[in-house]
């Protein structure tokens, strides 16, 4: 008999929201890797690193980490945006394969540069884009390649919260540096859904403002973008938002989808389940919040496909494993990030741009 190979050693910087909430338990869920350690200075942290994941050791800085590449196989970047480009760059000049939460970069320029760079290197590199498994956008896909919708001409998509009064932390900074606000933090979602969709976009209007007393930083933001093979996708970021539109809209020739309400999954993290062998309907949408297919009159409810966060750090090990393409391709954030480029533009001008 065989013995299986050792597990991919994980290194996680960063112990926040989503170090300890997406990343971290993602990673230990998931055969072949191995959350090794963590970096986090934070005695409240480290004592809930340990609680939560008493076999990883708890590091006080990135350097430490990088001190001990050869420990490693994976780096995984969920610290504040500011740091994503320097520690990638150093997580890949030390010979590691490298996640990092979105956005990659706070510009398009330097998530290229990270691309060529890790291009050049021979190393993995990849983007958390979790929301590619929402259950809804698999939904919204399955139902559009399987023609149920006939020809789409509309994609409509939000996220949208109601936090009226600013919490503190780095995401409320107004340094450009800090790359905060809503417009890259959801945004960044919204749009990589919808070139995940429909494809390549010509061109944006955006609509981008301040709305909150005490706010420095966007918190409501509008994006028109039209794509290459005609759809039309409008998009939507709010933390101004007391009631929440649908989560997503689409429209063709055929019929149309309809579903409110977000994914279960985050939720879910946040208050402490975990996906795995022993977690039963993992993902698993209320039959209530089933969203709409058909027309006015004649639409039936539809089962919203299980969401599948786990299925993110699955292709990580796969990619490991096999040397095969990483579950988000880094050249995807690019897109994505030129596109909110784009809007800034378009808000600050209030004309349409034309996407390079």
């Amino acid at each position: 008999m065989s013995t299986p190979p050792a597990p991919f050693r994980v290194g996680l910087v960063g112990y926040g929201l989503a170090g300890s909430a997406f990343h971290a338990p993602l990673i230990a869920a998931t055969p072949g890797l191995r959350l090794d350690a963590v970096v986090t200075a934070n005695p409240e942290r480290r004592a809930q690193l340990h609680r939560e994941h008493p076999a990883a050791r708890a590091l006080d800085t990135p350097d430490q980490l990088f001190d001990e590449a050869d420990r490693f196989d994976l780096v995984v970047i969920a610290s504040p945006n500011r740091t994503h480009v320097p520690l990638a760059r150093t997580a890949l000049l030390a010979g590691l394969a490298t996640v990092v939460d979105k956005p990659l970069a706070a510009t398009s320029a330097e998530a290229r540069d990270l691309c060529e760079f890790a291009e050049k290197s021979g190393l993995l590199l990849s983007v958390f884009q979790n929301r590619r498994w929402d259950g809804d956008f698999l939904t919204a896909r399955r139902l559009i390649e399987d023609g149920r919708l006939g020809r789409v001409h509309r994609f409509e998509s939000r996220f949208e919260r109601f936090r009226p009064k600013p919490k503190p932390g780095w995401r409320e900074l107004s340094d450009p540096a800090e790359v905060g606000g809503t417009l890259y933090d959801l945004g960044s979602h919204l749009v990589d859904q919808a070139l995940a969709l429909f494809g390549p976009v010509e061109t944006v209007y955006a609509e981008i403002d301040v709305r909150r007393d005490g706010a420095v930083v966007d918190d409501d933001a509008f994006l028109a973008l039209t794509h290459a093979g005609g759809v039309r996708s409008h998009l939507w970021t709010s933390a101004l938002a007391p009631l929440a539109g649908p989560r997503l809209r689409v429209l063709g020739d055929s019929a149309g989808y309809v579903k409110f309400g977000m994914d279960p999954q985050e939720a879910a993290l946040r208050a402490g389940r975990r996906p795995g062998p022993d977690t039963a309907h993992w993902g698993d949408d209320d039959p209530a919040a089933y969203g709409l297919l058909g027309s006015d009159g004649d639409a039936e409810a539809v089962r919203t496909a299980p969401g599948d966060y786990p299925a993110f750090y699955a292709g990580i090990a796969a990619s490991l494993a096999d040397h095969t393409p990483p579950p988000v391709d880094p050249r995807d954030a690019v897109a994505t990030l030129t596109v909110l480029e784009a809007a800034r533009a378009s808000a600050a001008t209030a004309s349409v741009v034309r996407v390079p």
